[in-house]
């Protein structure tokens, strides 16, 4: 990764006839936009897919560390990861101008929403928590639009809340038609990641996704390395293969690469685009819970698997 990459390549000028140029230009634009939306979107499903092994490799970590340290550890190796990144790539600091949304991608993506899920996941199953989070991709385009004052069509706000009432429909028939216990800490994570993800997407446009995350990490080292030190003096540690590979995946995986092609991605459709592929995302963390937590697939998950994709298609064309 260079200091220099960035979302947008520069373009070959082209010299011949007026017409010529101008037909050039015109045909290489659409081009350009095509592909730019095409890696755009490729980029940020993939951030999807990672995100989706979050709540497995949580409950993995739960099982040899305590929520706190858990949380805290993931967070320094994270930072480490980035700022190796960082140095070698002679990456000088933020503009200034840059610092405040920095502290907001901090406080919703590295902290906020990494410690109430894993709080929440201490009284709740993946599938849960999964169909529960289901919610962000709404959450973020409506503060996406409020803090940038992009307004997408009324095709994509439908289809985005139709995803979103199918998502909470599907959360409220698997827990009997009440909300559980740690639902309180998951629509608060809701509030802090939508917020860290639009900040987070507006900053790509200015530096490199990976840069966005990386320098959030590295902000945040001084509180992590304080939350492991008590952490870890406080929670018992079980040093396990689920444990060690939970953490190393919600580290390397989750926080950092995940985010890096998630921003990216975002930098290139916009964040209320980019956000609508996570309602992808709860599916596939209900695949992920079977094959590796061995839970229970209800059989409603099917149904609700359509109806999300035909919605995603649906804001994907809007």
């Amino acid at each position: 990764m260079r200091a220099q990459n960035s979302a947008t390549s520069p373009t070959a000028i082209a010299v011949g006839t007026p017409d010529s140029a101008s037909a050039g230009t015109a045909s290489g634009t659409a081009a350009g936009t095509a592909s730019g939306t095409a890696s755009g979107t490729a980029l940020a499903a993939l951030g999807v897919v990672a995100f989706s092994l979050t709540f497995p490799a949580t409950a993995w970590g739960l099982e040899g560390f305590g929520p706190w340290s858990f949380v805290s550890v993931r967070s320094v190796l994270a930072a480490l990861i980035a700022g190796a990144f960082l140095l070698a790539g002679r990456v000088p600091l933020p503009a200034r101008e840059h610092w405040a949304g920095l502290a907001v991608v901090v406080a919703g993506v590295v902290v906020g929403f990494p410690l109430l899920t894993t709080v929440a996941l201490t009284t709740s199953t993946t599938s849960h928590a999964a169909v529960v989070v289901g919610l962000l991709p709404l959450t973020t385009a409506a503060l996406s639009a409020l803090r940038t004052g992009v307004r997408p069509s009324r095709r994509f706000w439908a289809a985005a809340v139709a995803g979103a009432a199918v998502v909470l429909g599907f959360t409220l028939a698997e827990s009997g038609g009440s909300l559980s216990t740690g639902d309180g800490f998951l629509f608060g994570a809701l509030l802090a990641c939508a917020a860290g993800y639009t900040e987070g997407g507006r900053l790509a446009r200015a530096m490199p996704g990976w840069q966005v995350i990386g320098w959030a990490l590295v902000l945040a080292l001084p509180l992590t390395l304080a939350g492991s030190a008590l952490g870890l003096a406080y929670e018992p540690v079980r040093l396990t293969v689920h444990g060690l590979a939970g953490l190393v995946w919600a580290a390397a995986g989750s926080t950092f690469l995940g985010l890096y092609v998630w921003y990216r991605g975002m930098a290139e459709i916009g964040a209320p685009r980019a956000s609508q592929l996570q309602l992808a995302q709860p599916l596939l963390t209900l695949v992920w819970s079977v094959a590796l937590l061995g839970e229970r697939l209800s059989p409603a998950a099917p149904a609700a698997a359509c109806a999300v994709l035909v919605c995603i298609a649906l804001t994907q064309r809007a």
